[in-house]
């Protein structure tokens, strides 16, 4: 049997005043299985103010990692991803969130997914999360890789309703790929599926490895959540004005599923028969989200998480609903351009 070539790949790593996040993330690249010559790792500061860069310097004293640290003035993550790629060494480039952990065998699988199979040109991963998480974080994770509240497009469920787009806290890509479609566009949010796909549509093979997981470990509230997810339902819009492609059944769903339940609700205060109806999905609705909750709680060992849910599970809908909607009047209906949403506070 022929000897496998060794692909070198390069981890690009984002990071704006991100400190403890970035100590946590390089700890765990620092004890990756994979041979430190195999690897490189890449911090693009995006203009810190906190003292990365000292924190940065003393660390590389102490390992053994290839690390190099670039400066920038702050202008996204899309262009320190884009500088990351400049300037990397390697065959391939992973990129993975700020505040994400890899655990040890996350760049094995990745290197061993490409030296085996030469036609696979990037990769997608999953994210997760650890149980000993804050219980807010915990819930969020169950929402947002549900099956009942993302139709599989997050998580590790093998049938999906919409199609798969690697996501910037954990995907990756071969040189020669990068060399051919370029680099990640300007969106200010949703820029990473809108390079995934350049990257399908330009028929590259793309390997969806379940197997190489993250912990991505958020630095959130509720309100904060509330409008993450609002610039998810903004985003879809404007990736939909790029490539209509972009925009399937299920990204609608949550919208009118959302304005389906206000003019219900509203019929209902109305006509007796409408609130028999509305009364009978209300409780098939509860149903599930209680449902749910013990499922959360009993994967998670965390009776907080469980109660959490059927809190951050109506946030997740109600949030992508109205973000989406307004994104539509305004760009499909008014015809205005890019509707940016919330931007403050807001780094991916």
């Amino acid at each position: 049997m022929a000897e496998q070539t060794k692909v070198i790949l390069s981890v690009i790593i984002p990071s704006y005043n991100r400190k403890d996040e970035i100590q946590e993330l390089l700890t765990s690249l620092d004890a990756q299985d994979l041979d430190k010559d195999q690897f490189e790792v890449v911090v693009v500061d995006d203009g810190s103010t906190d003292g990365t860069d000292g924190w940065i310097y003393d660390f590389s004293k102490t390992s053994d990692l290839d690390l190099s640290f670039i400066r920038q003035n702050h202008q996204g993550p899309g262009a320190a991803r884009n500088l990351g790629m400049q300037t990397a060494k390697g065959d391939v480039f992973v990129f993975i969130d700020s505040d994400c952990l890899a655990p040890s065998n996350w760049l094995s699988l990745i290197a061993k997914t490409f030296a085996e199979d030469p036609q696979v040109q990037a990769f997608g991963g999953r994210d997760d999360a650890l149980a000993d998480f804050p219980p807010l974080l915990l819930a969020i994770n169950y929402s947002m890789t549900s099956f009942l509240t993302t139709g599989g497009m997050r998580g590790g469920a093998k049938k999906r309703l919409a199609k798969f787009y690697p996501r910037s806290f954990n995907m990756g890509l071969h040189r020669n790929l990068y060399e051919q479609i370029g680099g990640f566009g300007t969106l200010r949010h949703g820029q990473d599926i809108e390079f995934s796909n350049r990257i399908i549509k330009s028929g590259a093979t793309v390997a969806y490895l379940p197997e190489s997981v993250v912990y991505h470990k958020r630095r959130t509230s509720l309100r904060k959540f509330f409008r993450q997810v609002f610039n998810w339902g903004v985003a879809r819009i404007n990736l939909f004005k790029i490539d209509s492609k972009m925009l399937e059944p299920l990204h609608i769903a949550p919208a009118l599923g959302f304005w389906f339940i206000v003019a219900l609700t509203f019929w209902a205060l109305i006509f007796p028969a409408v609130f028999a109806i509305w009364k009978l999905l209300a409780m098939i609705a509860l149903s599930a989200i209680i449902l749910s909750a013990v499922h959360a709680a009993i994967k998670w060992k965390n009776i907080k998480a469980g109660l959490l849910v059927p809190i951050v599970m109506p946030i997740q809908i109600v949030a992508y609903g109205l973000g989406f909607s307004i994104a539509f009047c305004r760009r499909v209906l008014l015809g205005e351009g890019e509707f940016t949403g919330f931007v403050k506070k807001y780094y991916r």
